[in-house]
């Protein structure tokens, strides 16, 4: 009841409305969500929902399960052995230019041996101000989306940024920007160790995967980074302006969780 007044009140309920036992309509082409079921546990944590399957929403995404693209991971960056080397040195970093206006760089939020990574394009204004990812409109959105999923911020999902610094005036990062900050976000995601990334919005699957990418013709697909499943959607601030689209980032959501769940347990690493 709370999950579907607070989803309700952000105005999404009728997209992230969730049923025990319920389908999807067969009209699932149109991207849109019908009553979907929250199963799907994984095999080896309890974070996923748990008492039904994995519905027909999960198939309304373009495209196969088929590996579409992959990317080879570079040598990790140097000095870089654990998080407070990463915070330490992403907080006093001027790699970029990005860094002589930023208030504070913005390493990212939660659990760090989480399953989910989500990675978004670069913090806004509100984010250089209290130091955290996705804390504006696009961070409520972004937290509905995962409410919908069963799981939540800090709970088996870790936040970040292709960029750690605010453009300015939140435009889009450069080319080069991404390059001089994408160590760091490598060396977060090989201590995470995620089970599935989903890249939110073309720059941060442009950074990830090293390529162009257009996010209509990139959903439902599993492309990697090294040996983690990566799924494309759109960004929360996108989804904002355009509303019509939240049902097809739904159905990405669902094609994730369900990569999620084929992937392999993590491995414990021994002392």
């Amino acid at each position: 009841m709370v999950r579907s007044v607070t989803l309700h009140r952000l105005g999404i309920g009728a997209v992230w409305r969730l049923a025990a036992k319920s389908l999807v309509s067969r009209h699932s082409d149109r991207g849109d969500l019908s009553d979907a079921s929250v199963g799907a546990r994984d095999s080896s944590k309890s974070r996923l929902p748990t008492g039904g399957e994995l519905n027909e929403a999960e198939a309304s995404v373009p495209g196969s399960s088929q590996v579409y693209g992959a990317v080879e991971v570079v040598q990790q960056p140097t000095g870089l052995t654990n998080w407070c080397d990463v915070v330490a040195t992403v907080r006093s970093c001027e790699r970029c230019g990005l860094a002589r206006q930023r208030t504070q760089a913005v390493v990212g939020v939660g659990d760090e041996n989480a399953d989910w990574l989500f990675v978004g394009e670069g913090p806004g204004a509100e984010e250089d101000l209290r130091g955290e990812p996705f804390v504006g409109q696009a961070g409520k959105l972004l937290d509905a989306m995962l409410a919908g999923l069963g799981i939540a911020r800090g709970h088996g999902v870790y936040i970040a940024n292709a960029v750690k610094c605010r453009p300015p005036n939140n435009r889009t990062p450069e080319p080069d920007e991404i390059e001089a900050c994408f160590p760091y976000l490598q060396r977060q995601i090989e201590l995470i160790r995620p089970r599935v990334i989903v890249a939110l919005g073309r720059p941060a699957a442009q950074a990830l995967l090293k390529q162009e990418i257009r996010i209509g013709a990139a959903r439902g697909q599993v492309f990697r980074f090294g040996e983690i499943p990566v799924v494309v959607t759109y960004h929360p601030a996108y989804l904002l302006r355009n509303p019509a689209d939240k049902g097809k980032a739904w159905a990405d959501l669902c094609f994730a969780r369900k990569t999620l769940a084929s992937s392999p347990p993590k491995v414990k690493e021994t002392v």
